[in-house]
């Protein structure tokens, strides 16, 4: 079930990009991001209560909180350079580095979280890299 899950987040993060670059014209790179923030804040917070888990807020430790927030920092700062790279790139160009974030997290993951690093692994992080490279440089 996670590969649907997946499979829908990518299509989602792609017609993400889309709809940025076409609402981004004439409007603040940083003003975009917030306006955004809004959104999902309002939409995130309208599942948490359509669900029900309001409930388990009291339940989350202390670690999960400090690395919940770091990991919000880190995507206001994902959000903010992203933004920023379609406001004056192409889509098709910008688009393909930032999914560079997929081999720099398959590194991360073998470093920090202590996953296998696989031939298959490598390999596929080596042809996600060769890929980036092809469609980004001429």
């Amino acid at each position: 079930m996670w590969v649907v899950y997946a499979l829908l987040a990518a299509f989602f993060a792609a017609v993400v990009a889309i709809l940025v670059k076409i609402g981004i014209k004439d409007v603040n790179s940083n003003l975009a991001v917030a306006i955004r923030t809004v959104v999902v804040l309002v939409m995130a917070w309208f599942i948490v209560f359509v669900t029900g888990k309001q409930n388990e807020i009291p339940a989350v430790t202390q670690k999960s909180w400090i690395f919940l927030i770091l990991s919000g920092f880190a995507t206001g700062f994902s959000w903010l350079f992203y933004y920023k790279a379609l406001q004056i790139g192409d889509v098709s160009k910008v688009v393909p580095v930032d999914k560079l974030s997929v081999v720099i997290t398959m590194v991360l993951a073998f470093l920090i979280l202590g996953e296998v690093a696989t031939i298959k692994t490598i390999i596929g992080g080596i042809l996600i890299t060769a890929g980036m490279l092809v469609l980004v440089f001429k």
